[in-house]
């Protein structure tokens, strides 16, 4: 079945980014435009971004997941180290994380390098979670084949018996990646399709050169 979208229209016009208006080091531009959004939009999971990997057969894979910590050196987030993402990294560190605001009409783009947290990190953050999600990662053998939900909600009901009143303990296939960026692009849209884009790259002495894209 074919559908043409050539029609679908939109002008972006709320908002500008001047170079001259960003500062010298991309992460103070990062959480200034996190902090934006979780104003400006509360009801949205604004923490959700796209994460992109090289598979294990040489494809690229984008997926949504949920940035739980910005840190000076990077993004953090938390998944099965078995999965399909954990696979790709630790074959491949290289990613692409994406964010996307539609309702701002911005974009963030970072390229990096992906390397597991510290265990402590994982520990605590598996700590904060509800201890359905808790079981949730004792249950899911994430991006393996199953036979049917059925399953999943059998091991779910076993194990909730057996980790009754007990504290649940973090699996070792379980923990977290944090992203070191190496480019940052802060992607604003403006009328005519000349949108704003403002690159950052890393430079080997650490510091960041920034540089305005054609659009």
């Amino acid at each position: 079945m074919e559908k043409d979208l050539s029609s679908y229209r939109k002008s972006y016009q709320k908002g500008a980014l001047l170079i001259k208006d960003t500062p010298s080091a991309p992460m103070e531009l990062f959480k200034r435009w996190f902090n934006e959004a979780d104003r400006i939009l509360p009801e949205k999971e604004n923490n959700a971004m796209a994460l992109t990997t090289i598979g294990l057969d040489g494809y690229p894979k984008s997926r949504i997941v949920l940035l739980k910590k910005i840190t000076e050196e990077g993004f953090i987030f938390f998944t099965n180290y078995n999965s399909d993402k954990g696979k790709s990294i630790d074959k491949t560190a290289n990613v692409c994380l994406s964010f996307f605001w539609q309702e701002l009409e911005r974009q963030i783009i970072i390229k990096g390098k992906a390397e597991k947290v510290a265990p402590n990190i994982s520990d605590d953050y598996f700590k904060s979670r509800p201890i359905g999600s808790q079981l949730g990662a004792l249950v899911s053998n994430q991006s393996e084949v199953i036979k049917n939900r059925g399953e999943l909600e059998d091991k779910l009901q076993e194990l909730e018996t057996i980790y009754k009143n007990k504290k649940i303990e973090r699996p070792k296939h379980w923990g977290g990646f944090i992203v070191r960026p190496i480019e940052i692009e802060f992607w604003q849209g403006r009328p005519n399709r000349l949108h704003d884009r403002i690159q950052y790259q890393l430079q080997a002495n650490k510091s960041w050169i920034k540089n305005r894209l054609s659009p």
